[in-house]
């Protein structure tokens, strides 16, 4: 198996076959910058290495997890550019088992059927503005977010104007994103710097996804508990001045 310090080795039709994805995808991908430039060599053949194959691991499954390109942009721009195959590989086993469940394709009838009544072209763009489904470029049809739909469906029979509700998540996802970004970088400094130093260890990244699935429910249930404990205690202390 190629190595790190083997050097790139594969041509752009042995990548695309390691990696399970068509010669076209992998040029594609070049030209949008999600793939650096492999190496040329003797005919102005290019090679391609061990970390062209794990990011490309990477975006399939950032994709998996219903990312578009674009938003897989930004998040390969964010990432060290010198990161190894190894490094890489670690980063797909946390989004693993991190990311939420993927977005579904639904039709207007089986959202319909999902909500378990028919909804109204002003229910889809509440839940639109709750960020529990989007429109699909095919007329009619939606991703819809599994996880949330049922209480977006709970939400539209609350009398809440649909630019507080867009308000409202404006607010949530910046504190969120502000948190994540914490969160992460403790969770770099704290437990990727410590497990980088073992990297010779085989069942290094087996490890890094099993602590990082059970670390997950316990930050997310840390969340939604002092998230809980804040809103009562900031609502008693609004309605009791007023």
């Amino acid at each position: 198996m190629t190595t790190d310090t083997e050097g790139p080795t594969l041509t752009v039709d042995e990548l695309a076959a390691r990696a399970g994805v068509t010669v076209r995808t992998v040029r594609f991908y070049s030209t949008r910058g999600l793939l650096p430039p492999p190496v040329i060599g003797p005919r102005r053949v290019g090679h391609y290495g061990p970390a062209h194959l794990s990011r490309l691991a990477l975006i399939e499954e950032l994709q998996h997890h219903g990312m578009t390109l674009a938003a897989i942009e930004r998040y390969l721009e964010q990432l060290p550019p010198d990161l190894s195959a190894h490094d890489l590989a670690i980063h797909r086993a946390v989004v693993a088992s991190w990311a939420p469940d993927s977005a579904e394709d639904a039709t207007r009838a089986e959202l319909d059927r999902r909500a378990g009544r028919p909804l109204s072209d002003e229910d889809i763009d509440r839940l639109a503005a709750m960020n529990v489904l989007e429109r699909a470029e095919a007329p009619d049809t939606f991703r819809v977010d599994p996880g949330l739909l049922g209480l977006g469906v709970q939400l539209l029979g609350v009398p809440i104007a649909h630019e507080t509700i867009l308000a409202a998540r404006t607010i949530l996802l910046e504190h969120a994103r502000s948190v994540a970004h914490a969160l992460t970088n403790l969770f770099k400094d704290e437990v990727w710097g410590p497990y980088r130093e073992r990297e010779s260890d085989p069942e290094h990244v087996k490890a890094m996804k099993s602590l990082s699935a059970h670390m997950q429910p316990m930050v997310v249930q840390a969340l939604v508990t002092a998230f809980q404990r804040s809103l009562r205690e900031e609502l008693r202390a609004a309605f009791t001045a007023e």
